[in-house]
């Protein structure tokens, strides 16, 4: 019974760390495919250039990396444990969850984004909540397809 518990906790956090790294690319992507549309507002072009720094910069790369971690870690933690208790397999349910997880952190980043509703307010939320669709699914793909921390019949 440890061991498997071990198990999925040690795939929780590889799940949750690639999940982080593959949504942080997804927010770069979906920005630099938006600069890239006709009449797209100057604000994408330079948010689809601003992460590109973090890339070429290790060191600025590295602190977006941990920050997003930090962000993000408290609601994820409480969607996986709510995953593993319940035995939630469904990858819709788990890029909800990443969804919500990223809206999260972005609300703790700009807490006053309620007061500023501007459009590009709502364009960085469905932009994020995009990305956190993508890394809920990445982490489906990891950890939730055999989520439950509940040993399964079969490996008794």
């Amino acid at each position: 019974m440890a061991k498997h518990l071990l198990k999925r906790v040690l795939m929780m956090f590889a799940g949750y760390f690639v999940a982080v790294l593959i949504g942080l690319i997804a927010v770069v992507a979906i920005y630099a495919a938006l600069s890239s549309l006709p009449n797209a507002p100057e604000y994408f072009g330079f948010m689809g250039v601003t992460p590109i720094m973090a890339l070429v910069v290790p060191p600025l790369g590295m602190f977006v990396y941990f920050l997003t971690i930090i962000l993000t870690g408290l609601q994820t933690l409480i969607f996986a444990l709510i995953a593993e208790f319940f035995s939630l397999r469904n990858f819709w349910l788990h890029m909800f969850f990443g969804a919500a997880a990223a809206i999260g952190g972005f609300a703790l980043v700009r807490p006053s984004a309620p007061e500023d509703m501007s459009p590009e307010r709502w364009a960085d939320i469905g932009i994020i909540a995009g990305a956190g669709l993508i890394a809920g699914l990445i982490y489906w793909l990891i950890a939730g397809r055999e989520a439950g921390f509940r040993r399964p019949f079969y490996q008794l």
